[in-house]
């Protein structure tokens, strides 16, 4: 049987440092050994033209920041099932991510989708870089991919 195609999808920032933290994953990724059936995306500040991806793929990994007031650099796998399931304190992009998977299950059932967050601590104002405890979070990240698709991870 011939798996599911997956996205893994990292949203975020890139100018506002830890916010950019599913970007920095999914870069990350590029290096790790994916099967062929797994597809990377920069999905940016996100936004509704994200929207068609919730009706192409059947399941979605999806990597973000979270201001949730755990300690930064605490990652967090979960995996929701609908738009009120999604903790609300995701952080802010064009539109919010509640907002979108809310707009997604207007059109239909939802994919599976998988929830990484990496928790920060604020959203600096302009930064390209990763505070300590988020750049220290994305092994863990990737292992947390990694064991959701099957896939052993590095070393």
């Amino acid at each position: 049987m011939k798996p599911n195609r997956v996205l893994i999808l990292g949203v975020g920032n890139l100018l506002a440092g830890d916010e950019g933290a599913g970007i920095h994953a999914v870069a990350r990724l590029e290096e790790a050994p994916l099967p062929a059936h797994v597809t990377l995306l920069d999905g940016g500040t996100g936004g509704f033209q994200l929207l068609s991806l919730f009706r192409e793929y059947p399941e979605i990994i999806l990597i973000d920041a979270a201001l949730d007031g755990q300690p930064p650099g605490t990652v967090t796998v979960r995996e929701p099932r609908f738009a009120r399931d999604f903790p609300p304190s995701l952080s802010a992009h064009d539109i919010g991510l509640r907002d979108l998977i809310q707009s997604a299950e207007l059109l239909g059932p939802l994919p599976r989708i998988h929830l990484i967050t990496v928790s920060i601590e604020k959203i600096p104002a302009l930064s390209l870089g990763l505070s300590g405890p988020v750049r220290r979070a994305l092994p863990a990240v990737e292992e947390a991919v990694l064991r959701i698709l099957g896939v052993a991870g590095p070393g």
